[in-house]
C-alpha cells in the first residue's frame, strides 16, 4: 500500500488520543505523573512481549549504545518533562506547547542529523495542526503564561522530537517492534522510581487496572508497534506532525464520552487539524537528503 506508512502513524496517534479520556475514567487519587510511569512501565513489558513473539531480539546485531541510550532517555525525559509543564502552566497551554513544538522541532532535527527536507507540504500542514490545537485547547481557558511551565513543555516537545528521530536510526539497524521495546523497557527503568513514595491505593479498584491497562498495551504497546513500523516508511518531521492526529482524536472522545461543550472556534480547530492531516496522508514524500 502506497500510504501505508503515513496511516499507520496516524492509527498510532488516533489510539493516543485516547489517553484524555482513560485517564479522566482513572479513580481518584490517580496522579497523572504516576499513571504515566506506569504507562511506559507496562507499555515496556506488551512492547518486550511483541518483540519477543516477532524474533526481532534475536537478530545478533549489535546495538548502537549512545543511540540506543538516547532513545531511551528521551522517552523518559518526555514523560517527565510533558507532566512538569502541565502541572505549572496549566492542562490547556502545556499541552499545546507540548504537543505543537513537537513537529517543528523534529524537522529541525532531522534537517540536522539526518538531512531531511521537510516538504511544503509538511510546513502547511504543520501550520493547520498548530493553529488548530491553539483554537481547540485554548478556547474558553484561562490562559496561564508560567515561564517554566513553557519551557518545561518545550522540553516535552523536543524530547519526542529526539526520540522520533533516534527511533528512525534504531530502525535502520532492528526491527521496529524490537527498538521500541527496548527504548521503552531501557526508559521506565529512569521513571520507576517514582512509584516508591506513591499512594497506588487506586489501583485495587476495577477501574483502576483498566485504566493501566488501556494505557500500556493499547495506547503504548500497541500505538508504539503501529508508529514504528510506520515510521520505517515516513520522514521524521512528517511522523511527528501526523501525531496531531492525538488532539484531534481527544477533542472528538471528549465531546461524545465525556460531555465536554465544544465551541464554534473549537469545531474549527478540529477542522483545520483533519484538514493538514489530509494534506499530509496524500502527500507523495520523497525525503531530499543533503549533499555529503
Amino acid at each position: 500500500m502506497k500510504y501505508q506508512g503515513y496511516w499507520l502513524v496516524l492509527l498510532a496517534a488516533c489510539l493516543w488520543g485516547t489517553n484524555g479520556t482513560a485517564q479522566a475514567l482513572a479513580p481518584p487519587g490517580a496522579q497523572p505523573i504516576i499513571i504515566g510511569t506506569l504507562r511506559i512501565a507496562v507499555g515496556g513489558l506488551t512492547l518486550l512481549a511483541i518483540a519477543v513473539m516477532r524474533g526481532g531480539l534475536r537478530d545478533g546485531k549489535p546495538w548502537p549504545f549512545w543511540l540506543t541510550l538516547s532513545g531511551a532517555v528521551s522517552m523518559a525525559a518526555y514523560q517527565l518533562f510533558f507532566f512538569a509543564g502541565v502541572a505549572r502552566a496549566g492542562v490547556a497551554v502545556g499541552t499545546i506547547v507540548g504537543i505543537g513544538s513537537t513537529p517543528i522541532l523534529a524537522g529541525l532535527i532531522s534537517f540536522i542529523v539526518r538531512g531531511e527536507r521537510p516538504s511544503r507540504r509538511w510546513a502547511i500542514a504543520t501550520l493547520l495542526g498548530i493553529i488548530g490545537c491553539g483554537l481547540l485547547v485554548l478556547v474558553g481557558e484561562k490562559i496561564n503564561a508560567d515561564p517554566l511551565g513553557i519551557f518545561l513543555a518545550i522540553c516535552a516537545g523536543g524530547s519526542y522530537a529526539v526520540f522520533t528521530t533516534v527511533s528512525k536510526g534504531l530502525i535502520e539497524y532492528h526491527s521496529p517492534e524490537s527498538v521500541m521495546a527496548v527504548t521503552f523497557c531501557l526508559g521506565a527503568c529512569f521513571v520507576l522510581p517514582l512509584l516508591i513514595p506513591a499512594n497506588l491505593d487506586w489501583l485495587k479498584e476495577p477501574s483502576g487496572i483498566l485504566v493501566v491497562l488501556h494505557l500500556g498495551v493499547i495506547t503504548a504497546g500497541l500505538a508504539y508497534t503501529l508508529f514504528a513500523r510506520g515510521l520505517r516508511q515516513v520522514p521524521v518531521a512528517t511522523a511527528a506532525s501526523l501525531t496531531l492526529g492525538e488532539p484531534l482524536t481527544a477533542g472528538i472522545l471528549g465531546v461524545v464520552f465525556l460531555h465536554e461543550t465544544l465551541t464554534i472556534a473549537g469545531a474549527f480547530g478540529i477542522f483545520l487539524i483533519f484538514v493538514g492531516l489530509v494534506v499530509l496522508v496524500t502527500e507523495n514524500y520523497q525525503p531530499s537528503l543533503l549533499p555529503t
